[in-house]
C-alpha cells in the first residue's frame, strides 16, 4: 500500500482515494431553478450540502437529487422533510430529499447530511432553521442509485422555483 502525506491536510491512498474534507467551491443561489455539483468522486461516501440563507421566488420546498453517470435521479427517494413551530407541516417528496420550507418570504440554512450505506444505497439527514418565526427544520430518507454518485442538484420540488437568495456549498469525504 503507498501513502502520500503531503502537507495538504490529507492523505492519498493507493486506491486513489484522498482522505481529508474536500470543499467544492461555494455557489450563489440567487438564480436559476437549480444548483449543480458535478465531478464527485467515486470513492466518496459522505457529502455534506451546506445552505446558506437558501430562498426561492415561490412556495415549493427544496430538494436535493443525487445523480449517476446517467445523470440526476428523479424517482425512487422515501422519507420526509417537516418543520415544527407555530403550526408543524411537512411534505414526504419522493422525487428527491427535502429541505427548507415553503414560503418565498423566508430564508433557510442549514445542512444536510448524504451517507452511503453500501454499494449504491445512501441516507440522508437534514437540520436547519428559517427566518420563519421559531422554525426548526428536520428531515431524512433513503436512495438507491443506478450506479456510482458522481453528482448532486439542488432543485424544488416543482422545478420552476427559482433561487433568490443565498448560496450552497458541498463538503465531501
Amino acid at each position: 500500500m503507498t501513502v502520500t502525506i503531503d502537507g495538504s491536510a490529507s492523505v492519498t491512498i493507493n486506491s486513489g482515494a484522498v482522505l481529508g474534507l474536500t470543499s467544492d467551491t461555494a455557489k450563489a443561489s440567487t438564480s436559476g431553478t437549480t444548483v449543480d455539483f458535478t465531478d464527485i468522486p467515486s470513492w466518496v461516501k459522505r457529502i455534506t450540502v451546506m445552505f446558506n440563507g437558501v430562498s426561492t421566488n415561490g412556495s415549493s420546498f427544496g430538494l436535493v437529487q443525487l445523480g449517476d453517470s446517467g445523470g440526476i435521479e428523479n424517482t425512487g427517494y422515501t422519507g420526509s422533510n417537516a418543520f415544527s413551530g407555530g403550526s408543524a407541516t411537512g411534505a414526504n417528496p419522493t422525487t428527491g430529499f427535502g429541505f427548507g420550507n415553503n414560503g418565498a418570504a423566508f430564508t433557510f440554512s442549514g445542512h444536510m447530511t448524504i451517507t452511503n450505506v453500501s454499494g449504491n444505497i445512501w441516507v440522508a439527514s437534514c437540520v436547519g432553521g428559517s427566518t420563519n418565526t421559531a422554525l426548526a427544520i428536520l428531515g431524512g430518507g433513503n436512495k438507491t442509485l443506478s450506479g456510482t454518485l458522481t453528482q448532486v442538484r439542488i432543485t424544488t420540488v416543482n422545478g420552476t422555483d427559482t433561487f433568490d437568495a443565498g448560496s450552497i456549498n458541498i463538503m465531501y469525504e
